[in-house]
């Protein structure tokens, strides 16, 4: 098992009973079979199941916000994902990143800011931990809202031997908002920040300026 892959069960939740598990797919990412059973909710077991989940570690996304200038930093880049499922491929979105084994999240969201966007991201509020895709994947990304000073930020980064190409950019808030009421921003790691931050900027800039 790759290192950054964290999805095996550390405390065995008594509503089910897992039989089986293996992997059938290991490479840059990972899918493991489950053959198992769990407690219905009118009572009773359901009949055993199989079910795959596909394995990429856990994540963080960090969503920079500069109080001073009311704007956020965005990426945007190509997204295999939605490239296959038919929509736009090159996305904006927050920063962001996996988790290898032995990092903290925080310590992530300082480096992918660095490596995504040059940027220096000061202070860190943590938004929550959210299951991206139950149905289908293991992987928890906890989400950050960062101060920095966007002067000067923006141009096209990203690491080379990883085949990243990412243009980073400032927006101001208010246009953030509306691309993202009118359907514009897609991904879920730009969504959730930004909702998170229309409810709680008054109280962010209270505190950060």
């Amino acid at each position: 098992m790759g290192q950054r892959f964290m999805a095996d069960i550390k405390k065995p939740d008594v509503r089910v009973v897992l039989q089986e598990k293996t992997t059938v797919y290991q490479g840059f990412f990972q899918v493991d079979r489950y053959k198992l059973k769990h407690q219905k909710h009118k009572g009773g077991w359901s009949p055993v199941v199989v079910r795959e989940s596909f394995e990429r570690g856990h994540t963080v996304a960090v969503l920079p916000y500069d109080p001073d200038r009311d704007s956020v930093v965005l990426v945007e880049q190509f997204r295999i994902g939605a490239y296959a499922a038919g929509g736009e491929p090159w996305l904006n979105e927050s920063i962001a990143g996996i988790i290898d084994f032995g990092e903290k999240a925080e310590e992530v969201a300082y480096r992918e800011a660095l490596e995504e966007a040059n940027c220096e991201i000061s202070e860190l509020i943590k938004i929550g931990e959210f299951v991206m895709s139950p149905g289908g994947s293991s992987e928890i990304t906890t989400m950050f809202c960062g101060r920095v000073d966007s002067r000067g930020i923006g141009g096209v980064h990203g690491l080379a031997h990883e085949g990243e190409d990412i243009l980073a950019k400032v927006v101001p808030l208010k246009e953030a908002f509306n691309e993202l009421a009118t359907g514009n921003i897609v991904s879920a790691y730009a969504a959730i920040p930004l909702l998170w931050l229309q409810f709680n900027k008054a109280s962010l800039q209270a505190q950060w300026i």
